[in-house]
C-alpha cells in the first residue's frame, strides 16, 4: 500500500500500474471496436458468458478496483446496458482509476493485490472477447503489441498511427 507521498509519476509502482491500465484499455478498444452489431449476444455454448456480458463484467472490474484503491473492498455488479454503453463505462471507469493512480490521493489498498485481482482479470476477459470475435466470424487484426506506443495516462479512444498490425 502507498502511503500517499508517491503519485503516478513518481512512485514506480503506480507508474507501472497505471501502464497496464493504458495496455488494458489500448487491448480492449481495439477489440470492442467494429464489432458485429449481434456480436454481444454471440455465445459458443449453453452456459458461456456472451461477449456483451462479458463486457459488462470488465466494467465491474473496474469500479471494483475504484473501490479498492479508494479502500473498500466493494462488488457491485451492473446489468448489461448494451454493447456501446458498456463499452463507454468501461472506459470511463478506467479513466477514473488512471486518474486516482496519477494523483497524489493515496492508494488505500496494494498496488499488487489491484493488478493481481481486477486488472489481471479484465486483461483474461479482454483475451476472451477476442477470441469469441475470431471465432463469431469477425477476427480482430493481430499486431505486435510490444510496439505498439502506449503510455500511462494515455487512455486514447481510436489510437490510429499507433497501431503496427499484421495479417
Amino acid at each position: 500500500m502507498t502511503d500517499g507521498a508517491n503519485d503516478g509519476t513518481t512512485d514506480p509502482a503506480r507508474a507501472l500500474l497505471r501502464l497496464t491500465v493504458a495496455t488494458l484499455w489500448y487491448r480492449a478498444e481495439k477489440t470492442l471496436r467494429g464489432a458485429p452489431a449481434d456480436f454481444a449476444a454471440f455465445r459458443v455454448g449453453p452456459t458461456s458468458r456472451t461477449p456483451g456480458e462479458i463486457l459488462a463484467h470488465l466494467g465491474d472490474l473496474i469500479d471494483w478496483a475504484i473501490a479498492m484503491a479508494r479502500g473498500a473492498h466493494k462488488w457491485n455488479p451492473v446489468a448489461q446496458t448494451g454493447w456501446d454503453s458498456d463499452g463507454e463505462r468501461l472506459y470511463r471507469a478506467l479513466v477514473s482509476f488512471d486518474e486516482i493512480l496519477a494523483s497524489s490521493e493515496p492508494v488505500k489498498w496494494p498496488l499488487e493485490e489491484l493488478f493481481q485481482g481486477p486488472i489481471a482479470d479484465a486483461l483474461t476477459h479482454v483475451g476472451q472477447i477476442n477470441m469469441l470475435r475470431r471465432l463469431a466470424g469477425a477476427p480482430v487484426r493481430g499486431e505486435n503489441y510490444a510496439r505498439a506506443r502506449i503510455a500511462a495516462g494515455a487512455l486514447l479512444r481510436h489510437p490510429e498511427g499507433r497501431r503496427f498490425e499484421f495479417d
